[in-house]
């Protein structure tokens, strides 16, 4: 009989135990677990910066706070759209149909790691840019593969799990969620800033351009889209040209009320 109550103290204990290491080491409410091997460069998310300093909505774990992540990202977001728009057509992913998938396209592979499986999954054939982001890279943050806000408000710790954000955002959201204005200026702009337009009388108003290239060569990639049941093609144009387009509605100048500005990502939020 003793022996019975023993062991039932016994079990007792490690269970009280147990419960107290599983509250010692538990996560905030609202955070979603995520496997210590999934964890890279950082190997977990305890210093994960839980805040939204500029109240847009996106995380300050997510921001590239250092400024050669910064021109990381710049070089390869605009390597990666500027090679969609000169690769055979037969060759660019299937997912780029429209101007929207074409920047969701490139700024995910942008945050990716590139190595050698990577260049082999994307089909590129180019010379590495130097650098990488080493903050962080797609999936592995806390966000895993939601990279993109989709809901309106600041962000909080239970947004990672509510919808908040989401693999897909089209081009309004990704101009209203997940960048923000810099200037009507196009000279303003730098590589890997975005144009933004609405055209009013279109069933797609919201279309946007990516600046591939500054100063006297400044170049901007896009994707047309579909046009009246036929697919769309990818674009490259010089700034020079678009400034000049025989259509005004499709000029990026502060008098042109089509022309939304230059909006940068969130992520950098807070670059010259």
């Amino acid at each position: 009989m003793l022996g019975v109550v023993g062991a039932l103290v016994l079990l007792l204990v490690v269970v009280q135990f147990a419960r107290f290491v599983r509250n010692q080491f538990q996560m905030p409410r609202g955070i979603r677990r995520v496997a210590w091997m999934e964890v890279t460069p950082t190997r977990g998310y305890e210093g994960a910066a839980w805040t939204d300093r500029y109240n847009d909505g996106t995380p300050d774990f997510l921001r590239l706070s250092d400024p050669a992540d910064q021109a990381a990202f710049r070089r390869w977001f605009t390597l990666i759209a500027e090679y969609q728009a000169i690769r055979p057509k037969a060759e660019v992913p299937a997912e780029i149909t429209d101007c929207a998938s074409l920047l969701r396209y490139s700024y995910r592979e942008a945050l990716k790691r590139h190595d050698e499986a990577w260049f082999t999954t994307t089909g590129m054939e180019v010379a590495a840019p130097s650098g990488e982001i080493r903050a962080w890279s797609y999936p592995h943050s806390p966000l895993g593969t939601a990279l993109f806000r989709v809901r309106p408000g600041e962000f909080e710790p239970a947004d990672l799990e509510d919808g908040s954000f989401a693999q897909f955002a089209d081009a309004k959201t990704l101009v209203e969620r997940n960048a923000y204005l810099v200037s009507h200026d196009v000279r303003q702009a730098l590589p890997g800033d975005l144009l933004f337009f609405r055209q009013f009388e279109q069933s797609s108003p919201w279309h946007s351009m990516i600046v591939t290239r500054g100063g006297p060569e400044a170049a901007v990639v896009y994707d047309t889209g579909t046009d009246h049941g036929k697919p769309g093609e990818l674009r490259r144009v010089a700034l020079a040209e678009l400034l000049n387009h025989p259509q005004p509605q499709w000029r990026p100048l502060p008098g042109n009320p089509n022309f939304l500005g230059v909006y940068r990502w969130n992520i950098l939020r807070g670059t010259p």
